[in-house]
């Protein structure tokens, strides 16, 4: 497939400007200047976002992503091999519902040759391009957001970024099996969204919990597929990036930490860090936080461990009676990476079993003769 009919070029000194020095990111992308990269034999490709017509406010004036660009090929080098192509940014088609379904093929060729896209700018109903993608992969997905709203509006002519989640929660037909809402903030989202999900048996985390504890973020971002992050989860005294401003939310700290999560996922396979308005950043404080998100994105790509085979000795087997029904409960725990994992029979037919992502608190709780509530909502989806 030829992907470069979909992308521009990048401007030259978004890069040169960067790569004084051998140790700078920059030193180490090929990026699509004159000649389009080899995108088959990458881990990471970095995708160029220009496409606001889902947004009430319009587009910005100066390309985000290439603001993001400008601080990220500047930031050194991680640890180990990088193998990283920058495609470009994206044109975008004749309708928004065009760069939709321009996405999902392009993603979708990605995902085929197993380089994870990492896309950067436009609005946050960009996702939806991003989900449709793995439509082709016949398999159920799971799918994990972070935001601080959540967008499932329903009233007609509102701007796709108010609903886009909604569309991919009822596109039919269905091939999600789970989804995870992060860092939302409760005063922003009427009681009937979040009732819904609960139906649904999906699980949310506001952002107070995350702040108490992110570590309990890990397990919801090590079950997803794919991540949707919006930069209006970042309070805006850290990154000042979007409009309307919202003077709470994730820190920088927080949010980079969450962007390394979803990294060290072994089963994630496509990264989307939407909704930057440079307009908004004039001291580019947002734009250097998204890049070290994005760094810190790549730094726990590898470190991934492919750890899969839970019969390996990898793992260390942890059976846990329990006084009702089921009798039994089964953990995993990672040697080296210590993880923790719990596997999910189903009640209506013993072939069905899904071993999903949980914490140590999970296992505590099991030990003290209680289902986990892990345990429960993937028992729903199971059906």
């Amino acid at each position: 497939m030829n992907l470069a009919i979909f992308f521009d070029p990048l401007r030259e000194e978004l890069i040169s400007a960067s790569s004084a020095t051998t140790t700078t990111l920059a030193a180490y992308v090929s990026p699509f200047l004159d000649t389009f990269p080899d995108w088959r034999a990458a881990d990471l490709a970095l995708i160029g976002l220009d496409e606001w017509r889902g947004s009430a406010a319009g587009a910005p004036v100066t390309h985000g992503a290439d603001a993001v660009r400008s601080h990220f090929y500047q930031l050194q080098k991680g640890t180990g091999s990088i193998r990283l192509v920058d495609l470009g940014n994206l044109r975008p088609g004749l309708t928004l519902e065009d760069t939709y379904h321009r996405l999902r093929e392009i993603i979708a060729a990605l995902l085929e040759h197993n380089t994870v896209p990492v896309l950067l700018g436009g609005s946050h109903d960009l996702d939806y391009g991003q989900f449709l993608a793995y439509e082709t992969l016949d398999r159920a997905v799971s799918f994990a957001t972070v935001d601080a709203r959540v967008d499932m509006g329903e009233q007609d002519g509102m701007p796709a970024e108010k609903n886009h989640l909604r569309r991919m929660l009822m596109h039919e037909p269905s091939f999600l099996f789970n989804f995870a809402q992060l860092a939302h903030q409760q005063y922003l989202v009427a009681p009937d969204v979040l009732a819904a999900l609960e139906k649904l048996h999906f699980e949310t985390l506001r952002v107070g919990q995350v702040r108490d504890d992110i570590r309990q973020a890990e397990p919801l971002l090590r079950q997803a597929d794919f991540v949707s992050f919006d930069v209006a989860a970042l309070r805006w005294n850290d990154a000042p990036g979007y409009y309307p401003p919202n003077p709470f939310g994730l820190t920088n700290e927080e949010a980079a930490k969450l962007a390394w999560y979803a990294g060290h996922n072994d089963q994630l396979s496509s990264f989307g860090l939407y909704g930057y308005r440079p307009d908004h950043d004039h001291h580019g404080l947002a734009a250097m936080a998204l890049a070290t998100m994005l760094w810190y994105f790549v730094e726990g790509y590898y470190h991934r461990r492919g750890e899969t085979d839970f019969q390996s000795k990898r793992f260390i087997r942890y059976a846990v009676g329990l006084p009702g029904t089921p009798a039994k409960l089964v953990f995993y725990k990672g040697k080296r990476t210590e993880k923790w994992w719990l596997e999910v029979e189903s009640l209506a037919d013993s072939d069905i079993k899904r071993i999903v992502p949980c914490s140590y608190q999970d296992y505590l709780r099991a030990a003290q003769g209680d289902l986990p509530n892990r345990w429960i909502l993937t028992q729903a989806l199971l059906g």
